[in-house]
């Protein structure tokens, strides 16, 4: 049990924090029904921004705007979306998963450097210090407009939703493109400190917004995925019943087995005006010893399992199927000491049913019984 909610919260854990990685918790758009790569810009001088930073639980805010593309090498050509952050961007999460190179530099606007994925490195054959270009077409031109870009460092993540299209670079380069104005932005990523109250903060700056943007959340803008991490809270709740199940059964046959063997006691303790809840209670007790020592070991062997794959993460995964390459555990102390505590008064009562068969057992016929 331990071993199964460790592995499926650290699981979702694992991929949500990618995901918002890569888009943040909380995104102000514009408010329109646009699903292309063409955002429509926002000023970022409203006075709305300069509140941001004042609302409770909000920890960092960044601006950003994409623009698809496609990037063509001697003899490779692959479409990707170009990402466009600026200088107080975040690069906590894409650190963690740089493979190889370094971090873009955004402050040379003669040299532009891109961050891309090991899958598209590894499909373009590229690696750090190439030179690339990316040719982009927008809709009120008909001839495309190419930029070059030197490969700063390459990162993986696996999640290939991401890996597979995404490049990071400049804002500048797709502000210019898109033929922006000064402080126009496609995006305002906003990261919580506490990604448990995303709603709460959602309907917070909803109010303080203009009419014409939108705050969505990194469920909204992914269902797909959360929606599949949601599926496998039914994976644990359907393996700690068949586990609960399978330790029922065994703790009744356990304690029926002692009764029956000691039914010519439980006759003389009767006959010598022992009552069927005292007599009740013995076997109860000594069956709540048993079920202890189990739960002790089952603690050691769950936690030791526990630290051992957190710290040397021995067993792996294909990421290409699980978004990972190992099993990722967390537990927390509250979940910890829930399954415990919930346990033990299951094992408690379902250990109240063997002691029924005290009831029926009479002393004329158990004192004679072998």
């Amino acid at each position: 049990m331990i071993a199964s909610i460790s592995i499926v919260v650290g699981f979702k854990h694992s991929i949500s924090n990618k995901v918002i990685g890569f888009t943040a918790n909380l995104q102000i758009i514009p408010f329109d029904n646009n699903q292309s790569l063409e955002a429509q810009p926002m000023n970022i001088d409203r006075d709305f921004i300069k509140l941001l930073p004042t609302i409770p639980n909000v920890k960092h805010i960044q601006f950003v705007a994409q623009k698809g593309g496609v990037l063509k090498t001697e003899d490779q050509i692959q479409g990707v979306v170009l990402k466009g952050v600026e200088s107080n961007y975040d690069w906590s999460f894409l650190s963690k998963n740089l493979v190889d190179g370094k971090l873009p530099k955004l402050t040379d606007k003669r040299d532009y450097e891109v961050l891309i994925s090991k899958i598209l490195a590894d499909k373009l054959k590229l690696s750090v210090g190439d030179k690339v270009r990316v040719w982009f077409v927008n809709n009120n031109e008909q001839g495309a407009r190419g930029r070059k870009f030197t490969v700063s460092g390459i990162y993986n993540t696996g999640l290939e939703n991401f890996d597979g299209s995404l490049i990071i670079g400049d804002l500048d380069v797709v502000a210019k493109l898109n033929n922006w104005k000064p402080g126009e932005v496609g995006t305002v990523e906003i990261l919580l400190k506490n990604p448990d109250k995303v709603k709460a903060t959602a309907d917070a700056i909803y109010h303080d917004i203009p009419y014409d943007l939108n705050i969505v959340t990194a469920t909204e803008l992914y269902p797909q995925i959360f929606n599949w991490l949601d599926l496998l809270d039914m994976n644990v709740v359907v393996i700690l019943v068949l586990l609960i199940l399978v330790a029922s059964i065994t703790m009744i046959s356990t304690l029926l087995i002692l009764i029956i063997e000691r039914t010519s006691m439980v006759g003389l303790l009767k006959a010598l005006g022992a009552t069927n809840k005292s007599i009740g209670r013995i076997f109860l007790l000594r069956s709540t010893s048993i079920v202890l020592k189990g739960m002790l070991w089952g603690n050691v062997l769950g936690l030791l399992f526990y630290f051992v794959q957190l710290k040397f993460r021995i067993f792996h995964l294909d990421p290409q199927s699980y978004y990972v390459d190992y099993v990722p555990v967390e537990l927390h102390l509250q979940q910890f000491l829930m399954l415990n505590i919930g346990v033990f008064a299951v094992s408690l009562l379902i250990l109240m049913i063997p002691t029924w068969y005290i009831n029926r057992v009479t002393p004329s016929k158990a004192l004679r019984y072998e």
